[in-house]
């Protein structure tokens, strides 16, 4: 199918592409690798009257180590996140999150900025940035403003990005020592996408005790969510394979499991509790655990 009309725009600056934001509101929608919406406006599932094109604005893609946090352009492709020898070296872990996105042509158009503001709830960044603690920082008229990942994910395909915002950049802490993390996925074997996704983030002690985890679920409800009764399940404990299974078990508490065209609640409950373990065990590996 064919989108309906619509005025296209390709600002030079942040500061025009807000102007363009501003004024035409509700009608306006920006298009950063263009993967989800596209499909959408063909389908006439979306149909704005203006399309906001950021691919031209500059300072809006790259990645660089900022003492201890990466901060990632909201521009930057899944490719370039994929290959970067920074991320690779620092936090090895998001590499592979983009590595397993989609397909190559999904991967060179795309971005971390247009995942994380579309917000699928099948997409895998989301789970990652939860594990992580990243946070997004949004650029709007009065300036810029920080928000926390805990804070960001709102519903499904919702965010806490302004309408008259645009988020420019995303900030990812780098692992603390005796920290190691992973991403495991049940892939859609022709999207790709998350049927379940889990990313763990583990810190061990001196004594080989988990002292802080981190777990985010994606794929399985509305929105990507923080699994807090697996956290609470791994801290304190030497994390061995009974430990890591019992706090597994605790994957689907507190996520609005959704059956779908995919599985069952009950399936994906299960597949939920399956990659939490695999996740969490391999986490523990990289730690030194």
């Amino acid at each position: 199918m064919y989108p309906a009309a619509f005025e296209y725009h390709a600002p030079s600056s942040v500061k025009e592409a807000l102007g363009l934001l501003g004024k035409h509101k509700d009608d306006a929608k920006l298009l950063a690798g263009g993967h989800s919406l596209i499909p959408m406006m063909k389908l006439r599932l979306a149909q704005p009257k203006h399309l906001i094109d950021l691919r031209k604005v500059p300072g809006l893609s790259g990645i660089k180590q900022d003492g201890n946090v990466l901060a990632i352009g909201a521009m930057t492709t899944h490719w370039e996140v994929e290959s970067s020898s920074v991320v690779k070296s620092k936090l090895a872990v998001l590499s592979e999150v983009a590595s397993v996105i989609g397909d190559p042509a999904v991967r060179n158009r795309g971005t971390v900025g247009g995942s994380l503001a579309h917000a699928d709830p099948a997409a895998d960044y989301p789970a990652a940035m939860i594990a992580l603690g990243a946070e997004m920082v949004c650029e709007g008229a009065k300036g810029r403003r920080t928000v926390k990942v805990d804070d960001w994910f709102k519903g499904l395909m919702a965010t806490a990005v302004g309408e008259d915002e645009i988020l420019v950049e995303v900030r990812v802490p780098v692992l603390a020592a005796s920290s190691g993390a992973a991403y495991m996925k049940f892939p859609h074997p022709a999207s790709r996408f998350a049927v379940v996704g889990v990313a763990a983030a583990v810190t061990l002690d001196g004594k080989g005790a988990c002292s802080k985890a981190s777990i985010g679920i994606t794929g399985a409800g509305t929105k990507a969510v923080r699994a807090k009764g697996v956290e609470a399940g791994c801290t304190g404990k030497k994390l061995d394979a009974a430990a890591i299974e019992a706090a597994a078990q605790k994957a689907a508490e507190g996520v609005d499991v959704q059956a779908d065209l995919q599985g069952s609640v009950e399936y994906k409950s299960h597949l939920c509790r399956v990659f939490a373990k695999r996740a969490i065990t391999e986490a523990v590996k990289r730690a030194g655990g």
